[in-house]
């Protein structure tokens, strides 16, 4: 797949009272994400003949100007008219937009059936002055502007806005008070974990000059209720609350704020002594929280609406409270006593753990570690800090079972922190919708006192009777043009959204509403995109991690492709003890590390034996011969094997899936970039998933000795491998780790040699048939490869996808598919590369198939 980039103009959103939009079907970057307003078809855009032809904006704020704003656009965009701009009491029927108390002031009769709470909206009509009008009104400014995103929803999806049916709709109430996204950006533009380009806020150590682009991800987060938004890494530069860098943070804050978007940091606990003076930065030290008091009294003198702070401490590598004998708790209520006063919010994250884990331990466990730390600490933390956990008790995966620590914290804010950045999920070059995933966390019970505690309940603040909580989101957006660096993957973000304001949305709900706003209403597109979405999630995780063995990716480097071995023998817990006689971890009670325990009575019967566990998460909780039988029938071994080949399959089908938008030069359902930038990435991620087959397939074959019952595994009758082949320059190496390669070897280029050969003779039938051939792309340069079949070229590239590593490996392996050529007994086939840096041209092998 090759990298996403283009150069384009951006727009300045917050500015302009009227955009003008290209007709649907023209090429289109993604920038707009769902907010694109395309124009609807005449049949569509006659249901809102009758739709006023003015708007009433009931006050001159920032967050309601950019209501105001926003509307005139959306409505110019998908129905070509422009609403005119009134002011005061409406002269004829227009759309009104204000709060409760000041629509109230020029319709005293309009009453609200429910009240509406927090950033809540209601989208009905009144009368006015005599005139029947359509009100967008909110309790908040910020809830009316979510009120017009929902309004051009609407139409952008075809319903109706009429006021009858209107009188019909109930207000709209977020589910939690706090709906926040995380930005891992470092102040030298780089983003950790990020896949869609440099930072939006920083660049060279400073903010950059144009922040547009902030101004537009902050109209995104608002058309999907986020009220908040961390901009830089977790792992925090020490130089965040520097005297001379506030005023860059300052500039940040203003392009938010015309979308109701506060804006917070992350924070390190030991600046009050690396950079502030102090010979300590002890929480308990009465200078340290005169530190911190001074230090947030300035941020608030240049940024008032200032959100709060995140706090990663005690956890891989970064000092913490244990420096000193303290806890969690005395580091982020020293920080939360001087956000207090001002509303600011501490986000402690339960990210803490110890690195450095002895192995050969059996009782050591990872999983253990955020429960263990936190849950005797319950009920101590200041009421303006929320506890931000991850929703799994390990990072990230594909697949784990819920953090027990939500049932463990009834007297403290909790937070549940989601990764829509797919660090552990493809890095958005797979396609991976997370939504259901999220909505299985979200909606587990963890039956706290032998009651319903489910997690969106407790992170809502409701389980427990708590002040706050909510939802944080890791994002990581950067300049890629679509955001993310594949169109696709914005689904993510606008389902967290989605999920922050209404939990009980189904997955279905959320990809139905952002393939309308995003592709448009064709049903064809409706149905295949919703398809390759939903189906998403359970094909990843087939051909990575299955079994609840997490998602067995390299976690010593880049966490992309796959690397089972990287997983044992080190600190880091992530083991999976995978041995001659069987794999798993035994996390039970009765024998294992005790991590069950950490549930409830109830939730503790599901796991504690391997009978009563479910298969998707047997062997996260358990040990298990390859022999043990699953409830679905199969042995563990043989569930390995099969569910890895049916999730490489099912890849490729959705390229398939994908091709049928899109029949001829004439018959394309949608436009022609995005439809050709998706087919790339759905392309590129079928070969990985063979990559992935393999490797695990393999691996696992090795280490047990069971041969696969379908004969599969180790056995490619179509696959010749590159050292095998005739070679003029070539030369065979090892590949590390073996599994990333077929064979466990490649083919390079000698750092001398000007460019390479690798020649076989094709020995099969006449016919037609398709040449894959397995390279690998680095990111330390960009190799030329051609393909010859005789002395005709048959195809060329470049490698120039700069993959997540500067070795052949898992994570640069890549495959070219060649379709459409006639071969004949005795042909040639020659590839020839041209290595550029370090880079060496490399190739793995090449696979010949029946078309």
């Amino acid at each position: 797949m090759k990298q996403m980039m283009w150069s384009a103009i951006v727009i300045a959103l917050a500015s302009v009272s009227v955009f003008v939009f290209a007709p649907a079907g023209h090429a289109e970057t993604g920038a707009d994400a769902w907010l694109r307003y395309a124009p609807l078809d005449a049949k569509a855009a006659a249901r809102y003949e009758s739709l006023p032809a003015g708007v009433v904006v009931l006050g001159d704020s920032e967050v309601l100007t950019s209501a105001q704003r926003e509307l005139v656009r959306g409505v110019k965009g998908m129905l070509g008219r422009t609403l005119r701009l009134e002011t005061g009491a409406p002269s004829e029927a227009a759309i009104v937009i204000g709060t409760v108390e000041q629509v109230r002031h020029i319709a005293p009769d309009f009453s609200v059936r429910v009240e509406v709470q927090g950033d809540g909206f209601w989208l009905t009509s009144a009368r006015a002055h005599g005139f029947e009008c359509v009100v967008i009104t909110g309790s908040t400014e910020r809830g009316v502007l979510y009120g017009v995103f929902a309004f051009l929803s609407k139409i952008a999806r075809e319903e109706s806005v009429s006021a009858l049916d209107l009188k019909k709709d109930e207000p709209q109430q977020p589910s939690s008070r706090v709906r926040w996204v995380n930005q891992w950006d470092n102040l030298d533009g780089t983003i950790e974990r990020g896949y869609g380009g440099r930072s939006i806020f920083f660049e060279n150590g400073t903010a950059r000059a144009d922040l547009t682009r902030v101004s537009d991800y902050a109209r995104l987060l608002a058309s999907v209720g986020i009220n908040g938004c961390n901009v830089n890494n977790v792992n925090a530069n020490l130089h965040m609350l520097d005297s001379d860098f506030i005023p860059q943070l300052a500039r940040i804050a203003a392009a938010f704020r015309p979308w109701g978007v506060q804006m917070g940091i992350s924070v390190d606990v030991s600046m009050p002594k690396t950079v502030g003076g102090l010979d300590t930065f002890d929480p308990l030290d009465a200078r340290v929280a005169e530190w911190w008091q001074k230090k947030f009294d300035e941020v608030y003198r240049a940024i008032p609406d200032f959100g709060g702070v995140v706090v990663k401490a005690d956890s891989e590598g970064r000092l913490g409270p244990s420096v000193y004998g303290r806890t969690p708790v005395d580091a982020a209520n020293v920080i939360a006593g001087a956000l207090k006063t001002n509303g600011g919010i501490v986000f402690y994250r339960a990210f803490v753990y110890n690195h450095h884990l002895d192995w050969t331990n059996l009782k050591n466990d990872r999983a253990r570690a955020a429960y263990d730390i936190f849950h005797p600490l319950d009920g101590k933390f200041d009421d303006n800090v929320i506890v931000q956990i991850k929703y799994g008790p390990i990072d990230f995966q594909v697949r784990e079972p819920v953090s027990p620590l939500f049932g463990g914290l009834e007297h403290t804010n909790t937070g549940i922190e989601l990764q829509v950045t797919q660090e552990y999920t493809g890095q958005q070059r797979h396609t991976c919708f997370l939504v259901p995933m999220w909505k299985q966390v979200l909606d587990f019970d963890m039956r706290v006192g032998g009651r319903s505690t489910p997690v969106k309940e407790i992170v809502a603040g409701r389980s427990f009777a708590r002040p706050r909580g909510g939802f944080i989101g890791v994002v990581n957006v950067g300049l890629d043009q679509n955001w993310l660096g594949n169109h696709l993957a914005l689904a993510n973000l606008y389902g967290f959204g989605r999920l922050a304001w209404n939990p009980n949305l189904s997955s279905e709900q959320i990809v139905d509403e952002w393939t309308q706003l995003t592709f448009g209403n064709d049903p064809a597109v409706l149905g295949t995109i919703a398809q390759i979405q939903l189906a998403s999630w359970k094909v990843y995780e087939s051909y990575t991690g299955v079994l609840g063995l997490q998602t067995l990716t390299n976690i010593l480097g880049p966490h992309y492709g796959p690397g089972p071995e990287s997983q044992e023998r080190n600190g880091w817990g992530q083991w999976i003890r995978a041995e001659k006689d069987g794999v798993g971890m035994d996390r039970s009670v009765a024998t294992g590390t005790g991590f069950v325990g950490q549930y409830s009575p109830e939730v503790q019967k599901e796991y504690e034996s391997p009978a009563n566990t479910a298969d998707d998460l047997v062997l996260f909780f358990h040990h298990l011969p390859y022999t043990y039988k699953l409830h679905s029938g199969k042995t563990v071994i043989q569930s390995i094997y099969d569910s890895h080949y049916w999730g490489a399959d099912q890849a490729a089908q959705f390229v398939e899936e994908w091709k049928l938008l899109c029949g001829g030069f004439d018959d394309c359902k949608i436009d022609d970039a995005r439809y050709e930038d998706v087919l790339a990435q759905l392309t590129y991620q079928s070969g990985h998933a063979i990559v992935w087959r393999d490797a695990i397939d393999d691996w696992f074959y090795r280490i047990s000795g069971i041969a696969d019952d379908k004969g599969r595994v180790g056995n490619h009758p179509d696959r010749t491998e590159a050292e095998a082949m005739d070679l003029a320059g070539y030369v065979p190496v090892d590949v590390t780790a073996w599994e990333g390669a077929s064979g466990g070897k490649a083919i390079m280029c000698p750092e001398t040699a000007q460019s390479c050969a690798a020649r076989m003779r094709f020995n099969g039938t006449p016919g037609w048939y398709e040449l894959d051939v397995e390279y690998f792309d680095q990111s330390n340069g960009v190799s030329k490869y051609r393909v010859f079949v005789g002395n005709q070229l048959v195809d060329e590239w470049l490698a120039d996808a700069h993959l997540p590593a500067t070795q052949p490996n898992a994570d640069s392996s890549s495959r070219r598919r060649i379709s459409g050529i006639a071969l004949r007994p005795g042909d040639e086939i020659r590839i020839e590369g041209v290595p550029d840096g370090g880079e060496r041209a490399p190739l793995d092998y090449m696979e010949i198939h029946r078309q």
